[in-house]
């Protein structure tokens, strides 16, 4: 039971950070979405698990492509680079990472994802 609980912590955090994500941006569809996709989690069906499983490699891709722009930005402007590459390289890697977690045996069973 707390294996269950502690799985779903890093996939709640990832799509909490990609909706503050899409709030500083403008982008009240993907907030919502965001939202939305943390209620899904309290239903046990398997298409809620690879729903939230696409979102979050499509979350991670928002991240790599927000790391690219943000790149050419700073480094035209002569600013550093590092921290943020690491930042956002991380952010991105941890919020892919949370997708995998399905595949964990807790979370296919909480999902029921082995009956398919």
């Amino acid at each position: 039971m707390i294996a269950k609980v502690l799985l779903h912590i890093p996939v709640v955090l990832s799509l909490t950070v990609l909706g503050a994500h899409f709030l500083r941006y403008g982008h009240e569809i993907g907030v919502i979405g965001s939202l939305v996709l943390i209620a899904l989690l309290l239903l046990r069906h398997p298409w809620v698990a690879r729903l939230v499983q696409v979102a979050l490699v499509l979350g991670a891709l928002e991240w790599v492509r927000t790391l690219f722009s943000l790149l050419q930005v700073r480094a035209a402007m002569g600013e550093p680079v590092t921290r943020m590459v690491i930042i956002l390289g991380s952010v991105a890697l941890v919020t892919l990472a949370s997708a995998f977690l399905f595949q964990t045996r807790p979370l296919r069973e909480v999902y029921r994802l082995d009956s398919q």
